[in-house]
């Protein structure tokens, strides 16, 4: 690593997190604090998600919402009756046909909530820590200057004690490395648990797909420098792990906004894969959707 990153690293990178609930409330004074959800068909693990934050709602957190993307399961009624406010992706900005992707949702709950400060947290997390939330805060409100903190942790396959993140370890990592050197300290770029100011996420575009994650900390670095940025362990994430060809689409989204973000030109179209089919390998194209919403404050502006 670059001696800046190891600097930064060793100043803004909490291995052992040890805030409590109690002495954020303190440093919060009269800053509030929203948390949301993503959810996509996640009635498995969403009132689990939601039942961990719960508790939270009153003191460290102010409101909490789940951002449901379309979903056609149980997810919203779940979700309510696990305590949270669930807002419907097309009730929000109503005038503008919602796209598909995780950032879509993303970028107009900054319209459904009110938080100076935004806790991300994933729906489909398995077993969830009621540490995330204060864990990642702990930056935020103690820290001048920090805009935008990332969870990282250890995520288990199925098969193995380590390992996951592969998007991370095979498109992300390389990309930052190459593009932008000074982010190869950052433990899990792509990681759904994050926080932010909302001065910031406000300020930048949403990529509307699965490059939102890259897209806000190549964005955040841009702005205000390594100094803004910190990391926090959130110990062992479980969660559904996507098929390769899943991987595929989600990747090439990850690799558009990080290279559009870098300034390098490129032409997005479809992806082809390959499935089996009885004996045979057969091309099977997806469009792969490379698109940003504009800065929140803009939309707000025009309104």
């Amino acid at each position: 690593m670059l001696p800046s990153v190891e600097s930064w690293f060793a100043t803004h990178t909490w291995q052992q997190p040890s805030w409590t609930v109690s002495s954020l409330v303190e440093l919060k004074g009269d800053r509030t604090v929203s948390v949301v959800l993503p959810a996509l068909n996640e009635e498995e693990t969403v009132a689990d998600v939601v039942s961990v934050v719960r508790p939270l709602v009153g003191t460290l957190v102010d409101e909490l919402v789940v951002m449901d993307s379309g979903s056609t399961d149980q997810t919203v009624a779940r979700a309510r009756a696990a305590g949270a406010r669930v807002v419907l992706r097309s009730d929000v900005l109503p005038s503008l046909e919602p796209l598909p992707g995780k950032g879509e949702v993303l970028w107009r709950s900054l319209a459904a909530t009110s938080g100076d400060l935004i806790v991300f947290l994933d729906s489909d997390l398995v077993d969830p820590d009621p540490a995330f939330v204060p864990s990642l805060l702990g930056p935020l409100l103690s820290v001048d200057g920090v805009h935008l903190v990332k969870g990282f942790y250890r995520r288990p396959l199925r098969l193995e004690s380590t390992g996951g993140g592969r998007v991370t370890e095979l498109v992300a990592r390389p990309l930052l490395n190459t593009l932008r050197p000074e982010l190869s300290g950052v433990v899990q770029p792509l990681g759904g648990e994050y926080a932010a100011t909302r001065s910031f996420l406000e300020s930048v575009p949403f990529a509307a797909g699965y490059g939102v994650e890259i897209g806000l900390l190549l964005d955040a670095h841009r702005l205000y420098g390594l100094p803004a940025l910190a990391q926090v362990n959130l110990g062992v994430r479980k969660h559904r792990n996507r098929s390769l060809l899943q991987l595929g689409v989600m990747s090439s989204q990850i690799m558009g906004t990080a290279l559009a973000r870098c300034g390098v030109e490129f032409s997005p179209g479809p992806l082809t894969q390959f499935v089996q089919v009885s004996d045979e390998w057969l091309p099977d194209s997806t469009d792969v959707l490379v698109v940003d919403r504009p800065p929140m404050v803009n939309v707000v502006e025009q309104s």
